[in-house]
């Protein structure tokens, strides 16, 4: 009997060492593979989310995409989420103020993770300190629902084009535009063909070399006369250097403007003749009364206008200053017989 409760005990002993055995196997597997690890090898952090997209405790938190802990705790504060969660240890330096929490997915079946972007740079945020929240990354449902709205709006697309609205509607439905455009395009490779062959000014600037050289020779010669414009040669040069020149310019300038102002005025006989009506009218009436001479004269009337239109009349007189030039030749020669005078005294 007392055998039996001997071997009892042992049994007992043994079992128990078996047990103790596995737990400290399980646990040592649980530290050495987990990415949680003992609790006195994490610490909790927090963020706050406008929506947290399904994120519920025990969802896993990556730091760069490697899990180091998990969700403890998702509460409302206010109009907001706050998430807190627990992260391992050694994330300290990796995780600062200037590291962001987003949410992420980790399969496309919508379960919620809490993605942090490390940052070696900053301050190491404290225990139960919040992560700045960053722009959460667009889930399933968000990408379906924009596919449905691109989708509605390409049918509605679609349906305009085919009524004939916008630009590719009518070129799709009107017949005319499309010959129109046909045309155009006809007419564009035509174009393309005469460029090509060397016809017409932009033709010949493409395919003659002589053309090019031309060109070249009168960019040069413009390049050449900026060249002596900047460096003051020439009027325009000198205009544009030299300030005296300039001041030249400016003060004969400023003559005609006074000049133009004192014929506003009415000053001197050129003003005058601008500002005063009684002058004017008088210069009128004198250039009638010459238009009227004149008129006159090539009417015949008159003698002047007689010797200007009777040609016989022109030729007498031709004729008598003929013979007083003679008489006076005369004179010269012998003047004692036409200039012979007697005085007699009674």
């Amino acid at each position: 009997m007392p055998r039996t409760r001997s071997l009892a005990v042992s049994e007992l002993k043994i079992g128990f060492l078996i047990i103790v055995a596995v737990v400290i196997a399980g646990a040592l597997v649980f530290a050495l593979t987990g990415t949680r690890g003992f609790a006195w090898q994490r610490y909790s952090l927090k963020t706050r989310f406008a929506d947290v997209a399904g994120l519920a405790k025990g969802s896993p938190v990556r730091v760069a995409g490697v899990e180091v802990g998990s969700v403890k705790g998702v509460v409302f504060a206010g109009a907001q989420v706050d998430v807190t969660f627990d992260v391992r240890d050694d994330m300290r330096s990796r995780i600062t103020d200037r590291s962001v929490a987003k949410l992420g997915s980790v399969s496309l079946l919508g379960e919620s993770a809490v993605d942090i972007t490390p940052a070696l740079s900053g301050t190491p945020i404290p225990e139960y300190g919040y992560v700045p929240t960053g722009k959460p990354v667009q889930s399933f449902g968000d990408i379906t629902a924009q596919a449905g709205e691109g989708i509605e709006q390409l049918t509605g697309l679609i349906g305009d084009v085919r009524h004939g609205k916008g630009t590719v509607g009518k070129l799709m439905t009107d017949d005319q535009l499309y010959a129109e455009l046909n045309r155009f395009v006809a007419t564009a490779g035509t174009l393309t063909r005469e460029l090509q062959q060397g016809r017409g000014t932009l033709g010949k600037l493409l395919k003659d070399p002589t053309a090019a050289d031309s060109l070249e020779a009168s960019m040069r010669n413009v390049e050449d006369l900026t060249r002596r414009i900047n460096a003051g040669e020439g009027s325009l040069g000198r205009l544009l250097k030299d300030d005296s020149f300039a001041q030249s310019l400016d003060g004969a300038t400023t003559s005609l403007r006074e000049l133009t102002d004192r014929l506003n005025r009415g000053e001197g006989t050129a003003g005058k003749l601008i500002t005063d009506a009684t002058l004017f009218n008088r210069l009128n009436s004198v250039t009638d009364r010459f238009d009227q001479l004149v008129a006159k004269l090539n009417e015949g009337e008159g003698t002047a206008g007689h010797l200007l239109k009777d040609k016989q009349l022109y030729e007498n007189m031709n004729g008598a200053v003929a013979e007083f030039r003679g008489l006076l030749e005369q004179i010269k020669k012998e003047p004692k017989r036409y200039l012979n005078m007697k005085v007699s005294i009674f």
